[in-house]
């Protein structure tokens, strides 16, 4: 483990998107005293304000600080990272360990389960799901969770058939470990490196996702913070007051490109055959 920080500290894909999302942290987690206003508090007399000393960002169209609003707007961009991939790694690490280390035919049924899910396009799947739980950034997440546990079974099961396949596996086997013990204790311990670097690719699949729904009008409703839904009241203002989407675009942005500097430095350092 400490030698894979290491390497992972000299990585400058790491350091570049490290320090970011550390930023993205640390506004989420200290948003009530770094902003200087509440987010949601009106001013129209300083409506559509340009960035100022006043106001860094400016100011949207009814006169609300940009700048506190992207500061607190961390705290969602982090809960959909963590709510919808844990949802959608809980969902496929079940399915990808039930199929890959279970019998033939749990495996056949488990897959062609995958394989229904799989044949409707993502962003239908999930924007059946909303229309059915009803628009709220809560079901956005479970949504984007639900939707993107397919392809993450996928992966899980192809990492375990390649794992189970080994002689560690079948010398624990020979000296009498139940299937259980061998999954949780020998199985799921060698593909850990594997989901981790897929969960890196996922968070951002999931923000772009929930950004996407917001846009519509299926996720985060006003007046929330959310940077998603922040985008889709400014999508009209973009000729005369540009910096009201600029604002929450570009934290989308660099937020969703520290994530991908992240993975790309994992990929290199867990991933054996990278080396």
């Amino acid at each position: 483990m400490s030698r894979n920080i290491r390497l992972l500290s000299r990585k400058r894909a790491a350091q570049i998107g490290g320090t970011i999302l550390l930023i993205v942290v640390l506004c989420a987690a200290f948003a009530p005293w770094i902003a200087p206003q509440d987010p949601l508090r009106t001013d129209v007399l300083h409506r559509m304000a340009p960035p100022s000393a006043a106001h860094w960002f400016g100011t949207d169209e009814v006169g609300r600080d940009l700048f506190s609003r992207v500061v607190h707007g961390a705290r969602y961009f982090l809960l959909i990272c963590t709510v919808s991939v844990a949802i959608k790694a809980a969902i496929g690490i079940v399915l990808g360990v039930t199929a890959g280390a279970g019998p033939a035919a749990v495996d056949l049924a488990v897959m062609r389960l995958v394989d229904v899910m799989l044949a409707f396009p993502y962003i239908l799947l999930v924007l059946a799901i909303v229309a059915m739980l009803g628009p709220s950034l809560w079901t956005a997440m479970i949504a984007v969770g639900i939707a993107g546990a397919p392809a993450y079974a996928r992966i899980v099961r192809s990492e375990v058939l390649a794992v189970k396949k080994e002689e560690y596996v079948e010398a624990m086997r020979v000296l009498g470990a139940g299937q259980v013990r061998i999954t949780l204790d020998t199985i799921l311990p060698n593909v850990a490196s594997s989901l981790i670097v897929y969960t890196s690719y996922a968070m951002p699949l999931a923000v772009l996702s929930a950004a996407a729904l917001s846009f519509l009008g299926l996720g985060a409703q006003p007046p929330l913070p959310e940077w998603g839904a922040m985008v889709v009241g400014a999508r009209t203002l973009i000729a005369t007051a540009w910096w009201v989407a600029a604002a929450p675009g570009l934290a989308i942005f660099f937020s969703v490109l520290s994530l991908n500097l992240v993975g790309n430095a994992l990929r290199d350092v867990l991933d054996p055959r990278t080396r």
